[in-house]
């Protein structure tokens, strides 16, 4: 009964989280920080910074699974604990390149271009979905509820990963068409 009220409190803040996380983004993804008379030079050099740590996510993620199943617990909370640290570097450097640099449009065509977008919809719709899930796989642990948070983990981990590396891969598709 404990675990269920310990849980309840942090229900509140994961709902607050996960609904100002990704409005805050789609609002500054908006703001153009010339657009308020501020002379700053775009971040240029932040797509492959905050590509690499969505790949460095992966493998922490990957290695965290790997660490628990074998017994390994307190690494696979530092694990896991590192990877949400990157994943907020990644947010933070995500929002100040295009808050201070224009957006890159995808300039392949044909097959190609439906793939680029299927893979870049998913990952942004999915990057949505993974706050919560994230977050109350993490609470559950936090508070000892580990059979809840095991069942979450199940889903918290292939949907993390997923938006982790197809960041990698939209990365790596858009990258011949950043202006230099």
């Amino acid at each position: 009964m404990e675990q269920i009220q310990d849980a309840k409190k942090y229900n509140k803040l994961i709902t607050v989280v996960s609904i100002v996380i990704p409005l805050v983004v789609a609002l500054l993804f908006g703001v153009k920080l010339k657009d308020f008379g501020f002379d700053v030079e775009p971040l240029g050099f932040l797509p492959p910074i905050y590509a690499t740590i969505n790949g460095l996510t992966a493998v922490l993620l990957t290695t965290a699974v790997i660490a628990v199943k074998n017994g390994k617990l307190k690494l696979h909370e530092s694990l896991i604990k590192v990877a949400m640290l990157c994943s907020i570097l990644f947010l933070v450097m995500y929002v100040a390149y295009h808050m201070t640099s224009d957006s890159t449009p995808f300039g392949g065509e044909g097959a190609i271009r439906t793939v680029y977008f299927f893979i870049l919809i998913t990952h942004i719709v999915l990057s949505i979905v993974i706050i919560p899930i994230v977050l109350v796989t993490y609470a559950r642990a936090m508070v000892g509820n580990f059979p809840q948070h095991r069942k979450i983990a199940k889903y918290a981990f292939p949907l993390w990963l997923y938006v982790a590396v197809t960041g990698v891969i939209v990365y790596i598709m858009i990258s011949p068409y950043y202006v230099h």
